[in-house]
């Protein structure tokens, strides 16, 4: 037994009987490596990765590597999910010194935490010109016995260079017209207008990336955009990449027609793309989208809400076979024989050409990936609908993923948004009620009595590590969408706490975010990522809470904190707008107010209804009557009802348009 027994952390709980001595990250383990004068091995992963565990059953459990390693050095095993901090420092070295990065993430570092040795998973026997893990540990230890100048020479080097790397805020001013054409004009060029999504194979689902575009498309009326956001989402809602019969979206497309999925699914993809798909639904009416909308959120409640309310992080890519083996997507895949087992001659082969099964298979070993055929042709939906029923409950006899039950702030404040919006869009209050209870989750357990967000939580028990921006930022947007949709303006006032952390602990001068605070642990270099990959980036999910923010309070230091964010969008849109997909989609909302809704009314009403419904970009809406209305949201106070009825009042740009009672009205003030 190591020490990774009682730690909070699914991924580190599987190396926990592991015969290599792994310590946690911490003081500790450097102490020891400095008392010993060793190297130190940190091993990055984390617990839905499928080639961490390939790494592992290969080396970590092989008692000779592990006695080799326990000899020679001090390891330490990091979640990535936990430690996006240690990850982000160690991963920017990887990715300079190899050119490439990825998980599992190997490097070895001086007991002073400098990095001199980096890679990713190494093999246990010599494979394609890369060295076995075996020689690599040999290597290593060999340099660092012999060659000890110049292991120093080479992390010193390192670490000078990634101090280089501060970035200043990235612009000056807010991005306007200019950069928001300019980044439309590099999304067009890279638009795969024949399967939908950017770019080739691997494809990800770009959903800031679609937001961005629907809030273009509300703002200036660009059918172009709404035509990429559209045919995007309708290629990913048909294809494997979606799960057909349970819903909710893997990780990513392994090819660009979205056929074949890396059949992780995580938390964060399935809230960003939700409520994508509302937002979607919002803007077209599309049946599709609703239908993919809820069926997401179905997904996350069923499969991924934990026992305190909370929603766990990913499932894995991996489950057993028939054969009792470890296989990647073998808990989704079909064949032919397979459908017929269950369905029987005729709905198998119904189901066969429905969901694209063919006796070849689009996967491995003669299986298929469900998806849905691209031609439009009039089917049985009552028969589809009962065909999946069955399916369904015949997939939920095989051995189940893991899942990786770590509630992780950041992701659950996206799905708190997500269910919150489309609970609200689709009258179904249970999802409101499923979101109201993670973000109490989120108070209770991981805001505590300080106000200083933990980044994860398991078992309803608080982890040791210290929440980072996007933990902030992510649960200020999840509480203020709350806040819209309850009417209940303590979560305005909790994300005001957030936002507050955010202003004293992580904004350095003229705008700039980091990513730990000014009192977190002291890296060899202070995390600083401002682009949008697999989740909104701290510096945009900040820049977007704090804009809300502001025009829900009137707060002048929001406002100006959100624009000076704003210049890294300004500085990159035009250049890398694939990588800056939620940075624009605030930008949007900046340069339309956001316009400020004030109802008047009761929650849930008409009016209420239809100001939740409108498409104005980044639109804030409060919602109540009474006189306690105004102590609850300061968007209400002075706001009374005229002649006795529900009246709604728009504001922005600091002007006020004159109120209304009307819903047709304020529909059509709000884009709707």
């Amino acid at each position: 037994m190591n020490r990774l027994a009682g730690v909070t952390s699914p991924y580190l709980l599987q190396h926990a009987d592991n015969p290599v001595d792994w310590w946690p990250w911490g003081p500790e383990a450097f102490e020891e490596a400095k008392r010993r004068d060793v190297p130190v091995l940190l091993s990055v992963g984390y617990a839905a990765c499928h080639w961490c565990h390939v790494m592992a059953h290969e080396s970590f459990e092989d008692e000779s590597v592990a006695a080799y390693l326990n000899e020679r050095f001090v390891a330490v095993k990091v979640d990535r999910e936990e430690r996006p901090d240690v990850d982000a420092v160690y991963m920017e070295a990887v990715q300079a010194a190899t050119g490439h990065g990825g998980w599992p993430m190997t490097v070895f570092l001086t007991p002073d935490a400098e990095p001199f040795y980096f890679g990713t998973y190494f093999p246990p026997e010599p494979r394609h010109g890369s060295p076995s893990f075996q020689q690599v540990l040999e290597g290593v230890s060999a340099a660092w016995t012999d060659r000890r100048e110049e292991v120093a020479e080479v992390a010193g080097r390192i670490v000078a260079d990634l101090a280089g790397r501060s970035l200043a805020h990235g612009g000056d001013g807010v991005p306007g017209e200019a950069e928001i054409a300019q980044a439309l004009l590099g999304l067009t060029r890279e638009y795969d207008e024949q399967h939908g999504g950017f770019g080739g194979a691997p494809k990800f689902p770009p959903a800031m990336v679609v937001e961005f575009l629907l809030r273009h498309y509300a703002r200036t009326g660009s059918e172009g955009a709404l035509q990429m956001a559209a045919d995007t989402c309708s290629a990913m809602a048909r294809g494997g990449i979606y799960d057909q019969l349970g819903g909710g979206f893997a990780r990513y497309s392994v090819d660009r027609e979205w056929v074949v999925p890396h059949f992780e699914k995580m938390l964060y993809d399935n809230a960003l793309l939700c409520r994508v798909y509302a937002h979607l639904w919002r803007t077209t009416g599309s049946t599709e989208a609703r239908r993919i909308a809820l069926e997401t959120a179905d997904f996350m409640v069923r499969e991924l809400r934990t026992a305190e309310g909370g929603f766990a992080s990913a499932l894995d890519a991996d489950s057993e076979d028939r054969q009792g083996k470890h296989v990647e997507g073998a808990f989704y895949v079909w064949t032919p024989a397979q459908l017929r087992e269950v369905l029987g001659e005729e709905d198998g082969a119904f189901a066969a050409a429905y969901f694209g099964v063919t006796e070849e298979g689009t996967f491995e070993e003669g299986a298929s990936v469900l998806q849905l055929s691209g031609e439009a042709r009039p089917v049985d939906a009552g028969r589809v609908a009962d065909v999946r029923a069955r399916l369904l409950a015949a997939r939920e006899e095989r051995p189940r993923p893991g899942r990786d039950d770590k509630v992780v702030a950041a992701w659950n404040g996206l799905a708190i948004a997500a269910l919150a919006e489309t609970g609200a869009y689709f009258d179904r209050p249970d999802l409101v009620e499923r979101a109201t209870e993670a973000a109490d989750l989120l108070v209770r357990v991981h805001l505590g009595e300080v106000a200083r967000l933990t980044r994860t939580s398991k078992d309803g028990r608080a982890g040791t590590n210290a929440g980072v921006l996007e933990d902030y930022g992510d649960v200020a947007e999840g509480f203020l969408a709350l806040a819209a949709v309850t009417g209940e303006g303590a979560w305005l006032e909790f994300a005001g706490f957030l936002l507050d952390v955010v202003l004293e602990q992580f904004t350095g001068e003229g705008g700039q975010l980091y990513d730990t605070a000014h009192e977190a642990e002291k890296l060899i270099r202070r995390p600083q990522d401002p682009t949008d990959s697999a989740t909104p980036a701290g510096w945009t999910a900040a820049a977007g809470a704090l804009l809300s923010y502001a025009a829900y309070t009137g707060s002048e230091a929001h406002r100006t904190a959100a624009e000076g964010a704003l210049g890294v969008v300004k500085a990159l849109a035009p250049r890398a707008p694939r990588f800056i997909g939620w940075g624009l989609a605030v930008a949007e909302a900046l340069l339309d107010g956001p316009r400020e809704v004030a109802v008047a009314g009761p929650v849930g009403g008409e009016l209420h209804r239809t100001a939740l419904l409108g498409r104005a970009p980044g639109a804030v809406v409060a919602a109540g009557e009474g006189p306690g209305a105004g102590a609850e949201f300061p968007l209400l106070v002075d706001r009374p009802l005229v002649g006795g009825e529900p009246t709604a009042y728009v504001c922005r740009h600091f002007v006020c348009e004159a109120p209304t009672t009307d819903a047709g009205e304020l529909a059509g003030k709000l884009g709707g």
